[in-house]
């Protein structure tokens, strides 16, 4: 009887322990998102306080990378649409990629009026250092590449290139000064530590829409709280979040 009691506690208890995995979930982000995927998940948590939703950010490219070599994230939300569809594309995602927003880049700094500069001014001699996100893993980056190209400016601005890993870093080496003139996401720009200097909205014709895509993984496929999370990121409220933190929406 003792032995039956034993097996049923234990029972009970592996029961408990999957319903409590059931209820959380770990969403890789591409660093132009913090802090609004933050906000995102406060505001989805008011009628889900029970689903506890960790968040690893960084580069696009490095968190694909990551996925695909087992990284135990639920949920993908990229700067672009490519690292969703190439995950869609080897297996390792259970839902199809879908856009959630898109970004835009601006030109900023710390030391210089960013407001009154255009991507020409990025070759005058005063300017030393110009910060961008490494292009090959961060969709920030390809996009500052490609406008610099489109605007004639980029054989001027190569050598002064300086790269952070991802956005948040480009936008840290401007605003410590290590950079002249940061080329960051306008979601960065909004937040409060950024947001007393000027800034230039670069023209999006100039590059590649940053079509920002999300992805339930595939070691997500059953998790109850990344279906649920994906069904917020198309409301109203969430893109009311997504609006606030300089993203367009196009509904």
């Amino acid at each position: 009887m003792k032995s039956v009691r034993v097996m049923l506690l234990s029972l009970c208890a592996g029961l408990l322990c999957s319903v409590a995995a059931a209820q959380q979930m770990t969403i890789a982000a591409a660093s132009s998102l913090r802090p609004t995927l933050d906000h995102l998940v406060a505001a989805y948590r008011m009628d889900h306080p029970d689903h506890d939703i960790a968040i690893i950010y960084g580069a696009s490219g490095r968190l694909t990378a990551q996925i695909l070599n087992g990284a135990p994230f639920d949920f993908f939300m990229s700067a672009d649409m490519d690292f969703p569809r190439r995950l869609a594309d080897e297996g390792e995602a259970a839902s199809e990629p879908r856009i959630y927003a898109y970004g835009r880049v601006v030109l900023w700094s710390a030391n210089v009026d960013a407001s009154v500069m255009t991507l020409q001014d990025l070759g005058a001699e005063r300017i030393g250092r110009v910060a961008i996100a490494q292009p090959a893993v961060a969709p920030y980056g390809q996009r500052a590449r490609e406008a610099m190209q489109a605007a004639g400016v980029w054989g001027d601005v190569e050598d002064k290139l300086v790269f952070g890993e991802n956005i948040a870093q480009v936008a840290q080496m401007a605003q410590s000064g290590a950079a002249d003139v940061g080329i960051i996401a306008l979601s960065l720009v909004m937040q409060p530590e950024l947001a007393a200097r000027g800034f230039t909205l670069i023209d999006a014709a100039l590059h590649q829409p940053l079509d920002q895509g999300f992805v339930v993984t595939r070691r997500g496929a059953d998790n109850v709280v990344a279906d649920s999370f994906a069904r917020f990121l198309t409301t109203p409220a969430a893109h009311t979040v997504f609006r606030d933190n300089g993203f367009d929406i196009d509904v």
